[in-house]
């Protein structure tokens, strides 16, 4: 039986939608998932769970845990990188234990990537944020991230994209009606295909801690990913600029966009696709787009520094060495 450990690192969704979030643990219970809840658990302060100092000692308290083996989000929001001086590195070097979130948890994940490389950390579910989903996206969700936690060290895994998908905001506490689904398709500039290690998550994230010590280094052998959820045009424009302005796109070999759930294009025809190849401009970076890792559903589980390979075409992502 998996132990998975969940904590809230930023927006306190165990207090404020508690019919969601006992929903998303009567689904994990059923599957044999035993649950660690917390210190923070059903606590509010305010727009967060909890004082840096309490949401960071419940994290620690996860890691310290030796019956834990994966650490999990409740959700995300926007202050989880206030976090990243005060977790207990030390230990998670002693005993490498596996980490899973989207969204604001990226400054967490990229950070244990980066101090402790012995640890997996998966982009992918947070306990309320997508347990708590209906069905069948719920179950779609949950068959890709349960086949890549596991996966063995040294194994690999390949996972297709889901034939259909949905960004509606619907649902979140009651279900009113099945939400709208599109029909799937992945999207390329210059090769269908594209492989290395692939690095990322959310930008909207990454401007908290880009070019700390928290941040990773990038290599030309690297795929970096991005997503964003709930953004505007002028807001994407923007951290598209800010990855160009730091030298990011110098520095890999292709980019992997994940689609852009609820995206507000201002009253243009802009795609986040348009804007990014603007912001490249002559920059010639081979660009996989339409990801199914991010804010929308079913969500594919990204395990961050594996070797992937992308083929738009088959719309089939495969990890290894993770």
């Amino acid at each position: 039986m998996t132990t998975i450990g969940f904590f809230s690192p930023s927006t306190p969704i165990t207090a404020t939608s508690p019919q969601r979030f006992k929903r998303s643990l009567t689904f994990l219970q059923n599957k044999g998932i035993k649950l660690v809840a917390g210190d923070l658990t059903g606590r509010k302060d305010g727009y967060r769970a909890g004082s840096i100092q309490a949401r960071v000692a419940e994290l620690n308290a996860l890691i310290q845990n030796p019956q834990v083996e994966v650490i999990m989000a409740t959700i995300g929001g926007t202050n989880s990188n206030a976090l990243l001086p005060y977790i207990d590195y030390k230990t998670l070097k002693k005993h490498p234990k596996t980490f899973v979130g989207y969204s604001d948890m990226t400054a967490i994940i990229l950070a244990i990537k980066t101090q402790v490389p012995a640890c997996r950390v998966l982009y992918g579910p947070a306990l309320v944020a997508s347990f708590g989903e209906f069905e069948p996206l719920v179950s779609q969700t949950w068959q890709d991230f349960i086949r890549v936690l596991q996966t063995p060290n040294g194994g690999a895994v390949t996972i297709q994209a889901p034939k259909q998908w949905t960004d509606e905001v619907l649902n979140w506490n009651e279900f009113t009606r099945p939400k709208t689904l599109r029909d799937n398709q992945w999207v390329y500039t210059r090769t269908t295909k594209l492989s290395g290690r692939i690095i990322g998550g959310n930008l909207n994230t990454m401007y908290g801690f880009i070019n700390s010590p928290y941040f990773p280094k990038f290599s030309h052998h690297d795929l970096l990913f991005i997503e964003d959820a709930e953004k505007d045009a002028a807001t994407v424009e923007k951290n598209f600029a800010m990855l160009k302005n730091a030298g990011i796109f110098d520095q890999v070999k292709g980019i992997i966009l994940g689609k852009h759930a609820v995206f507000d294009n201002c009253d243009t025809s802009r795609k986040p696709l348009d804007i990014l190849q603007e912001i490249l401009g002559d920059n010639p970076l081979p660009i996989v787009a339409d990801y199914d890792s991010c804010h929308t559903v079913p969500m594919i589980t990204t395990p961050i520094g594996s070797t992937a390979s992308f083929d738009a075409q088959k719309m089939q992502a495969t990890f290894s060495n993770f």
